[in-house]
């Protein structure tokens, strides 16, 4: 780790996949190295050790960790049903429990609908979390309306705002400042996402849209590389940090919450605990998120036993390249960094299964696959799609060449396709008069 050139390191990766600023940070042996590239913006200032970048999913953690911090000190229960902090949820708070919000096994939708006209998280959790595709027994399926839901939780529970309790019960006692892309302005700003188009020779500014603010439990902060790594520090319940869990709930928060659930994170990782996706890579549990925003990726990981920490902000869309080249290197300087690779020997393309053409929903998502007179399969809106065997695909460009294509599988019962599983969103067929 000491050979490591970071900043040189970092420099290569962005300019090669055209990112005008990121930032990356390694802990390791008790101690960070960092390194800051480019610029936020083309022409404006230079990215420093505290530029703030939209962290899009990488928020999800924090909220684990929130809501992991209140079931620490005895305010709600882990696996406690639901129905007595939210009694405005109806009989639905039976079978919703905090383990099953922060390990996406609650069966709620993919996405917060209708979040931009609700006025309050409370007002959207009556009237939207119900199950997306009920009937169907325990699995996972990545949903932003489960991680909403425990933001209304937490407010429930605290009597502050969201935005109140994770600045000041978490970060705070970090001591770090919070940008939020969604919700109320604070003193330190967010830098501005990027579209890259390598066709066109082109950097574009995304410009800013903003999220509902309903939805800031899932995706509204903005934080540097060395924020990810304090938040990382603090589950690796590092001395120097102050102890805001206990051990028991940092081992329950690692936990993988999946094992003998039929349907698991396929596409996303290969586990999942409480708030961390678990990555395996030779024997060995690397724990982290993903998150993309607007123009912007962002990535992290860390490993308890080493206490190897590895954290990555990029301001424009193809920072997830920069990631996995950045994996691919510190591999090659003997850091195995735990990332899920589902389709990394696919084997040869196969033919499309039989009947898995039609339409699939997941709450107002719908995902399409048509099938053309040669039997070729396209996912509607996406791209085409490449059948391995397994029943897994990848849409857009496949393997080897295609390592931003989505990738997703089918799943049957019988020999009759039911559902699809796409980026780890699972979706269920609709009868075909719909």
């Amino acid at each position: 780790m000491d050979t490591l050139d970071l900043p040189g390191l970092l420099a290569d990766l962005s300019r090669g996949h055209r990112v005008p600023g990121a930032q990356l940070a390694v802990h390791h042996d008790g101690r960070t190295a960092s390194a800051e590239y480019g610029v936020e913006t083309p022409g404006g200032r230079p990215v420093t050790a505290g530029t703030a970048f939209p962290l899009g999913s990488l928020t999800k953690p924090f909220t684990a960790t929130l809501a992991a911090m209140l079931a620490d000190d005895g305010d709600v229960g882990f696996g406690t049903p639901l129905a007595e902090p939210l009694p405005e949820l109806g009989p639905v708070a039976a079978d919703l429990t905090l383990d099953r919000l922060l390990s996406h096994t609650a069966g709620l939708a993919a996405n917060a609908e209708d979040a931009e006209r609700a006025t309050t998280r409370r007002a959207w959790a009556a009237e939207h979390c119900r199950p997306a595709w009920p009937g169907i027994g325990p699995a996972f399926s990545y949903s932003n309306a489960g991680y909403v839901l425990t933001g209304h939780l937490i407010e429930t529970v605290t009597g502050m705002t969201w935005w109140e309790a994770v600045e000041d019960l978490l970060l705070a006692p970090l001591e770090i400042v919070p940008a939020f892309v969604a919700g109320p302005r604070t003193a330190r700003r967010a830098a501005a996402g990027h579209s890259v188009h390598p066709a066109r020779d082109l950097v574009v500014a995304v410009a800013e849209e903003g999220d509902s603010p309903v939805e800031a439990p899932d995706g509204a902060l903005a934080l540097s590389a060395a924020d990810l790594v304090a938040l990382a520090r603090l589950h690796l319940a590092d001395p120097s940090l102050p102890a805001l869990l206990g051990e028991d709930t940092l081992l329950r928060m690692r936990e993988d919450r999946l094992a003998g659930v039929p349907i698991g994170p396929y596409g996303m990782a290969d586990g999942w605990g409480l708030g961390w996706a678990i990555h395996r890579r030779d024997g060995v549990e690397w724990f982290g998120h993903d998150g993309t925003g607007e123009g912007t990726s962002c990535h992290l990981r860390f490993e308890p036993i080493s206490g190897t920490v590895v954290a990555l902000t990029t301001n424009a869309n193809t920072g997830l390249a920069v990631w996995r080249d950045l994996v691919e290197r510190l591999s090659a300087a003997g850091v195995e960094v735990g990332d899920h690779r589902p389709l990394a020997d696919p084997g040869p393309p196969v033919p499309g299964p039989p009947g898995c053409a039609g339409a699939y929903a997941n709450g107002a998502a719908r995902f399409e696959v048509t099938a053309d007179d040669a039997g070729g399969l396209t996912l509607r809106s996406t791209g085409p799609i490449t059948c391995f065997p397994g029943l897994v695909f990848a849409v857009g460009e496949p393997p080897p060449h295609g390592r931003t294509a989505h990738v997703g599988r089918f799943l049957g019962d019988g020999g009759r396709i039911e559902l699809i599983q796409v980026t780890g969103r699972l979706a269920r067929r609709l009868p075909s008069e719909s």
